[in-house]
């Protein structure tokens, strides 16, 4: 669990980056439009939740910074009795406050208001506000009405001489070290992960479609209460296993099939990334075993070389490498050069409140990033993928495999299916 004390101390580096003279403003965002009256379940807007912890659709996070001092608001949809009786509970103030450590909370309607005194001659009563920082990165819908964008082209109409700027990538400059509350709680996820693909091992058998195997997963997953999908489960058996995303699961899975699981829990919005590949009648092939010993090892081995300082392009060059220099002394490829008809996507992304935790590839590893372990090789004339995919946090002297407990060598999982 997160503490009200650490969004405050993540406010606090943020407003750091923040000019004298601005206001930084996140929105939680709202539901989407399913069909007719229907929308989709909300999701937070990560930056908004990593700020604030508050996960409360139609929420609004406002920083002020003038004259070297500092004012924070929580703007939150006020208490209706009535409209509770269909929707559910609405924060109390009070409960906010506690959550997000923000004093200062206070009712969604009041917020254009607000905003406009503050901005009417772009003076506060802390000084002159010269610039203004808005969540940018996606088009996030902040009212039945009205997008981030569309928000941005508002005040600029409004306010011409003030600056625009996006904090999307302040936020995520922030959120891509991990803190040792954030650790414990993808540690959570990754360990509820585990107990749903045990769960898959001791039910899975040839004649059962795919989507038996995911629905397994997923019920496991939600019985526990205060677990969620970190993302749509893959699950993807025989040919189906050389498709990245496959998205169906509704094929029968036949006996001689591997079966490829790409899934993730959720624990308090952080999330597990996890890839297995499981032989449904309970032994490898010679070739299967060949293709996955390979994987396996490309797998322990980069995990291996992951350590502060490097590039993920470099962690990509080493697995990329290694499997180049197996797969054709396995004689699996004509010649090195191939390997990119049999390996064709990345083997590491970072990691935390998103599955794929910002999109930035340049910076070097540091301590306290968390990111994946992923290789895997894809023969569409065998009918044969293999993926096998960690959580690896990145420490002081080198890296730690934060899923090394989920089973992955080729005896433990033979001997558990034997078991069955």
């Amino acid at each position: 669990m997160i503490k009200a004390e650490e969004y405050c101390q993540r406010r606090e580096r943020l407003v750091e980056k923040l000019e004298d003279g601005s206001i930084a403003i996140l929105f939680a965002g709202v539901g989407k439009k399913r069909s007719g009256d229907q929308d989709y379940d909300f999701a937070v807007n990560r930056n908004f939740y990593y700020l604030t912890g508050i996960e409360q659709d139609n929420s609004i996070l406002m920083l002020v910074k003038a004259d070297g001092e500092v004012s924070t608001y929580l703007f939150i949809d006020e208490k209706d009795e009535k409209v509770e009786k269909w929707i559910g509970i609405k924060l109390t103030d009070e409960k906010a406050r506690e959550i997000s450590g923000i004093e200062n909370v206070c009712v969604r309607s009041s917020f254009d208001g607000k905003l406009d005194a503050s901005l009417g001659n772009n003076m506060t009563h802390f000084g002159e506000i010269k610039k203004i920082y808005l969540d940018l990165e996606s088009e996030l819908k902040i009212d039945e009405r009205k997008s981030t964008r569309e928000f941005e082209e508002e005040i600029k109409a409004k306010y011409p001489s003030l600056c625009v700027e996006d904090i999307h990538d302040y936020v995520m400059r922030l959120r891509i070290i991990k803190s040792p509350a954030e650790i414990e709680m993808i540690k959570d996820a990754i360990n509820t992960t585990d107990v749903a693909l045990k769960n898959v091992l001791s039910t899975m058998k040839a004649g059962r479609f795919e989507y038996n195997l995911r629905n397994i997963f997923e019920f496991t997953v939600k019985e526990d209460l205060n677990a969620g999908l970190a993302f749509p489960s893959i699950v993807a058996a025989g040919k189906n296993g050389v498709i990245l995303h496959y998205p169906d699961a509704q094929d029968v899975i036949k006996a001689g099939d591997l079966v490829l699981l790409d899934v993730g829990a959720a624990k308090g919005n952080y999330c597990a990334d996890i890839s297995r590949t499981y032989p449904i009648s309970g032994k490898y092939s010679d070739l299967q075993k060949k293709i996955y010993s390979i994987v396996l090892e490309c797998n322990k081995q980069t995990a291996k070389f992951i350590r502060p300082g490097i590039l993920l392009k470099e962690v990509q060059d080493f697995a990329l490498n290694y499997l180049a220099e197996e797969c054709f002394a396995q004689g699996l490829i004509p010649s090195k050069d191939r390997i990119r008809d049999v390996y064709y996507h990345s083997v590491s992304h970072h990691l935390g409140l998103d599955t794929h935790d910002g999109n930035d590839r340049d910076s070097k590893l540091a301590p306290g990033m968390v990111i994946t372990c992923e290789p895997g090789l894809y023969f569409k004339e065998y009918g044969i993928g293999v993926r096998i995919e960690d959580d690896v946090l990145v420490t002081e002297n080198g890296s730690d495999v934060l899923s090394k407990d989920i089973i992955k060598e080729i005896d433990d999982i033979e001997r558990i299916l034997r078991a069955k």
